[in-house]
């Protein structure tokens, strides 16, 4: 294979993407007028719902652009050389390989973030704001991006550091110690995410003594599931939006609540959401996540260190000297239809989880609360009732509502 074929198989695989990720959103954006299904009436008035098929079609319009204008500068960025223009760059600062690495990924990702920055801006102050739910200051906005670039400066360049370091004294074995330091480095932040970065952004407090938290508590005393780590996120100060998840093990266990949740539902809704969580915890899910995480992780590193020595690699992006940081981007692209596959395969396993979370908050708790409650929460995220089964295989973690209502009514 030359150098030349390689680049077209890379550029085909971009396009090809593109293709079938817009042949899903067409089809999906087909049932975008369809009728709500009977069993989920309750959840919009005939307002609410053109509401809700306004928002999704605003959506969808900006996202394909947005797409297209991404897909076009990319292909643009690989036809006009730009991935050895920035290489030169980086080299005329330093000859040391791993900041010259750095130099060149952290420009190429300083240089998109900035590109879609405008993009982002309109999506949270026109279309999120037109639909109520922007709740965003300016300030806070641009504030979280400089924060995003000094987190992946010093973290994301820290981990970029090591393992080159690890490429250059090791040699093909590097996957190991790459993968080692890596998948530790995700552990540690499945434990302290919440404690360490969450900080960063966001207010957290102890939910207050009251009957919420009384009702939170003789649950999970019930189940047998220690929590005493109960916290509020003021999420409200980005959107209306709510949420609620776990995160930690151990003693760093703990569930944090967005403030916006407590405020849409009703206690016993957000104890069956919570049970939910709980019965992903009690199922091993969370585990079974992580470890198939870090084994994906190891089977990619390997991939990669059987390739990245290929000059063939960086010819094809233009540079004629082999080096690691021009070997890993075309490997990226590459690498795609397996990430596509492995993507479908976890989006399938995570649809299964949710309804043995389901199912689990059902059977300890109540279906009814869990029903309502995301009904509720559909509800006030305009979400989407009739998609596709297409885009839902492709894209969802989740069932959709109705596949949840049609399970939790199920007497098991």
């Amino acid at each position: 294979m030359t150098s030349q074929t390689l680049f077209y198989i890379i550029i085909a695989i971009l396009i090809l993407s593109f293709i079938i990720d817009k042949i899903l959103d067409t089809l999906n954006a087909q049932h975008y007028n369809d009728p709500i299904p009977e069993e989920l009436s309750d959840v919009y008035n005939k307002e609410e719902y053109e509401k809700s098929q306004q928002y999704k079609k605003v959506n969808d319009k900006f996202s394909s652009l947005t797409e297209f204008i991404s897909l076009t500068a990319t292909l643009l960025f690989f036809f006009f050389d730009g991935f050895s223009f920035v290489d030169r760059w980086a080299k005329t600062f330093t000859e040391n390989n791993i900041l010259i690495t750095m130099i060149f990924f952290g420009s190429i990702m300083f240089a998109s973030d900035i590109l879609s920055t405008p993009f982002s801006y309109y999506h949270t102050f026109v279309i999120e704001e037109k639909f109520g739910f922007n709740k965003t200051t300016r300030k806070t906005f641009f504030l979280d991006k400089i924060k995003g670039w000094l987190m992946s400066a010093i973290i994301g360049g820290g981990l970029l550091a090591l393992i080159i370091w690890f490429y250059e004294t090791t040699g093909t074995s590097f996957w190991l110690y790459a993968w080692g330091i890596v998948a530790a480095f995700t552990f540690f932040m499945n434990m302290f995410y919440a404690r360490l970065i969450v900080p960063l952004f966001n207010k957290q407090s102890p939910l207050e003594d009251g009957l919420l938290r009384t009702k939170i508590e003789t649950y999970a005393k019930k189940v047998g599931f220690n929590l005493d780590k109960i916290f509020v996120i003021d999420g409200s100060k980005r959107s209306t939006k709510a949420n609620a998840y776990f995160s930690g093990f151990g003693s760093e266990k703990r569930v944090t609540l967005y403030d916006t949740l407590i405020n849409d539902l009703e206690e016993d809704e957000i104890v069956a959401v919570l049970a939910h969580e709980v019965g992903h915890y009690k199922r091993k899910h969370i585990v079974f996540n992580l470890i198939t995480s870090i084994a994906l992780m190891g089977f990619t590193f390997w991939l990669l260190s059987l390739l990245i020595g290929s000059s063939l690699l960086s010819e094809a992006l233009g540079v004629t000297e082999p080096s690691f940081h021009i070997g890993l981007i075309a490997f990226g692209v590459l690498y795609t239809p397996i990430s596509e596959i492995t993507g479908l395969i976890m989006n399938y396993i995570s649809r299964k989880f949710e309804y043995q979370a389901d199912d689990y908050a059902k059977n300890t708790f109540k279906a009814a609360p869990l029903i309502s409650g995301l009904k509720k929460l559909s509800k006030n995220s305009l979400s989407n009732l009739t998609p596709h089964p297409a885009y839902v295989f492709a894209h969802y973690s989740h069932p959709t509502l109705l596949q949840r209502f049609q399970n939790l009514m199920i007497k098991k």
